[in-house]
């Protein structure tokens, strides 16, 4: 078997469904990994005690008998997203420490799908820069080359994907900011047609042209967010039924 951060979404779902790995094995594994690049600057916020947790969550799920395409796979989240188990920044001291009380739309359906969120990943300031070099938390550096940038608004998610921090991550996409990170970085990114992904719970930069959308390895991995990512919801007035 590949060592677990050698492994796309769709591989680690295979290896947690036939039980050769937990997801506690591949959270830890992970997280292990990210502290040990911490100088790429993808990682904003992580809270090992709780991706854990969820770990041993969705261990005690397929245990009982339920089966899923993400069930026990951990992830990590553009820090454009709100969540309430880790601060949101949108890559700007402004919200340094902000808590939100609820869970954007597509964190929340990701969640529910199962998957474990290992960490709020880097970006620039609020969505608006195009190498990640605009965040107020300092750069996030492209994983093949430090000394370039892995493009943005949605650096520190392709960076993290690329350096094989985590299988799979979220971004958004207003004028490229998903497509050209993922080409600079060497991954695959999908910026879906607008209306498909809920804009509810992600900060905005252009509401007319945001657009949250999966960031990964493979085509096939992409899908495999987007599926659970997208999906009608009243809260977004522009989401598409």
């Amino acid at each position: 078997m590949k060592q677990i951060h050698e492994m796309g979404v769709a591989e680690l779902a295979r290896a947690l469904g036939s039980r050769e790995v937990s997801s506690v094995e591949a959270t830890g594994a992970l997280l292990d990994r990210m502290a040990q690049h911490a100088s790429l600057g993808a990682v904003l916020a992580s809270d090992r005690a709780r991706a854990l947790q969820q770990a041993q969550a969705a261990d005690a799920r397929r245990a009982a008998g339920e089966t899923g395409a993400l069930l026990g796979v951990p992830i990590a989240h553009k820090d454009i997203f709100v969540s309430a188990e880790l601060p949101t920044t949108a890559g700007s001291k402004m919200l340094e420490g902000y808590r939100s009380p609820f869970d954007a739309t597509v964190v929340a359906r990701l969640g529910q799908a199962g998957t474990v969120t290992l960490a709020k990943l880097n970006c620039d300031e609020f969505a608006m820069g195009s190498a990640n070099e605009n965040s107020a938390f300092g750069p996030a550096r492209n994983p093949w080359d430090t000394s370039r940038v892995p493009g943005g608004s949605s650096g520190g998610s392709a960076a993290a994907v690329a350096a094989r921090l985590v299988p799979a991550a979220t971004g958004t996409d207003t004028g490229g900011s998903i497509r050209q990170p993922a080409s600079f970085s060497g991954i695959t990114g999908i910026k879906p047609t607008y209306g498909v992904c809920s804009r509810y719970g992600m900060v905005a930069f252009a509401s007319s042209l945001d657009q949250a959308g999966p960031m990964a390895r493979s085509a096939e991995d992409c899908a495999l967010l987007l599926s659970a990512m997208s999906g009608f919801d009243e809260r977004d007035s522009t989401s598409a039924e």
